[in-house]
């Protein structure tokens, strides 16, 4: 067996970027610890971008990558000491072989290391700005080699930013990628399936919550993606509430943007369901406009078609469905020209997904959207939210609906991997209805 055939894909990606380079030296780091209080982390979480290139997961760990294609790692060097802890290291001997690495070293070598590799090289490409840490190391090394010269060395006369590089070689998803990201997707989905089951009046939202990180972690994802929102009532209305400690009410809807996170790659997933299992009239209303809307969306999700495109048709069908509701008056295109719509609608309707729920890519280029193409992946999440007001009708207030899906554009359109999550009107009635009929 070819021992790097389980990391070729990182491999391809370090060659992809080599490339793309041209010429010079990349530097990579992955993140660093963070202090919880006092001597207790956060739980680690790699770098993106250092991951994305790696599948190295330790922290302390730089990736250095010339243009010719050369790949060294610097990392945490054995320490049986401290491996009894904190648990296993790799070790740089390890980890070059474990992970397809021309040369690996002490990460305590780096500074030296770097200003050998930096003599006679045209430019170095690190993430330029991310932290001035990384910064003042940049400086002391090219300080470093521009002293030696009068011995005829040069030092590098371009800085660059390797992000930019990076954020195109994720964009598209290779078939790795995409494998994970569904796993994450089903998990996702199954996780939302059970907070339907689950919910119900006189529960608190944190108890739904608990039921979402429970199929998480039993599923095998390490991390939710994000903080959970699960917003009941008015609370549905808050875009970024993540509180999650108010009862849930006989009547109101129940707003649950949650995913999971599967060995780095990310799944996000809004479901808003009735809390006693039965939309109202105004609830189902409201509802059919929001599922219109993501409809025709994932309609333009589809190569070639503008990263705008899935928005400006949401936001028509959006639009027009709150001028039929009575929220705003006509003419249509006055609602769109003049943006009122914002009132009831804020946020885009997507955002491309992967190692980072956001994830990295540029939308417009040369003032241009982007086309879509095949690999890429997305969120669709249209929303209507109906804040209580003197001018909104009583039934419709403190409704707030968002519905999202998450999307993988193919060569005849998108898949939605998370379609295993309910969201019909009909389909989340009954599977709340026979969950209630078991209890």
């Amino acid at each position: 067996m070819n021992p790097n055939e389980g990391i070729s894909h990182h491999l391809e990606r370090r060659r992809r970027l080599a490339a793309a380079m041209a010429e010079g030296v990349a530097l990579v780091p992955t993140a660093p610890e963070r202090v919880r209080n006092r001597d207790t982390h956060f739980p680690y979480r790699f770098d993106s971008h250092f991951y994305y290139l790696t599948g190295f997961a330790e922290p302390e760990a730089v990736l250095v990558l010339t243009a010719g294609g050369k790949s060294i790692l610097f990392c945490r060097e054995r320490n049986e000491e401290r491996e009894i802890w904190e648990g296993f290291r790799h070790g740089p001997q390890a980890a070059r072989e474990r992970f397809g690495f021309d040369e690996a070293y002490p990460i305590a070598a780096l500074d030296e290391k770097m200003a050998e590799l930096l003599e006679n090289q045209p430019a170095l490409h690190y993430p330029v700005g991310a932290d001035p840490e990384w910064d003042a190391r940049a400086m002391r090394w090219l300080n470093a080699v521009r002293a030696k010269g009068r011995a005829g060395v040069a030092a590098p006369e371009r800085v660059q930013d390797v992000r930019g590089l990076v954020d195109g070689m994720r964009l598209v998803k290779d078939a790795q990628e995409l494998a994970l990201m569904r796993r994450a997707a089903r998990i996702a989905a199954g996780a939302h399936r059970r907070a339907m089951q689950t919910a119900g009046a006189g529960r608190y939202e944190y108890e739904i919550e608990a039921e979402l990180l429970y199929e998480f972690r039993r599923n095998g994802a390490q991390f939710p993606a994000y903080s959970p929102i699960v917003a009941g009532g008015a609370n549905s209305c808050v875009l970024h509430y993540v509180f999650n400690d108010a009862p849930l009410r006989d009547g109101e809807l129940l707003l649950i943007d949650a995913g999971c996170e599967l060995d780095g790659y990310a799944s996000d997933i809004t479901r808003t369901f009735p809390v006693n299992g039965r939309f109202s009239a105004a609830q189902r209303e409201v509802y059919d406009i929001v599922l219109a809307a993501q409809k025709a969306a994932m309609d333009k999700v589809r190569p070639g078609s503008a990263w705008n495109e899935p928005h400006e048709a949401a936001v028509r069908v959006l639009a027009q469905g709150i001028i039929d509701l009575g929220l705003l008056q006509g003419p249509f295109d006055e609602v769109l020209e003049k943006e009122t719509y914002k009132r009831f609608y804020m946020h885009r309707t997507g955002h491309w997904l992967g190692l980072d729920v956001h994830d990295a890519g540029e939308y417009k280029r040369a003032g241009q959207w982007r086309p879509l193409e095949p690999g890429m992946t997305l969120t669709v999440e249209p929303g209507l939210y109906i804040r209580a007001a003197g001018d909104v009708p009583e039934p419709l207030r403190n409704i707030g609906i968002r519905i999202e899906d998450d999307v993988v554009v193919t060569p005849q359109g998108c898949e939605v991997i998370t379609a295993e999550a309910p969201k019909g009107i009909a389909e989340i009635e009954a599977l709340m209805r026979d969950a209630r009929a078991r209890d």
